[in-house]
């Protein structure tokens, strides 16, 4: 059975708010993800093949995804 946290980390992105300053339009009509914010941080949480995309895009627009 797979880990909970590794299943987690795919359909998931989790980031301070301000780093989708600017982004947060463009990720949403770009990819199929719901952006939660609260407590200072933005979750951006989605498919498994969307969050890659995702990443992989704010990673080309200057934002350090972990």
């Amino acid at each position: 059975m797979p880990d909970p946290s590794s299943l987690r980390d795919s359909t998931q992105i989790v980031l301070p708010c301000h780093a989708l300053d600017g982004l947060r339009d463009r990720i949403h009509e770009r990819f199929t993800v719901t952006v939660v914010e609260s407590n200072g941080c933005s979750r951006i949480i989605g498919s498994p093949v969307e969050i890659k995309a995702a990443s992989d895009y704010l990673a080309r627009n200057g934002v350090a995804v972990t």
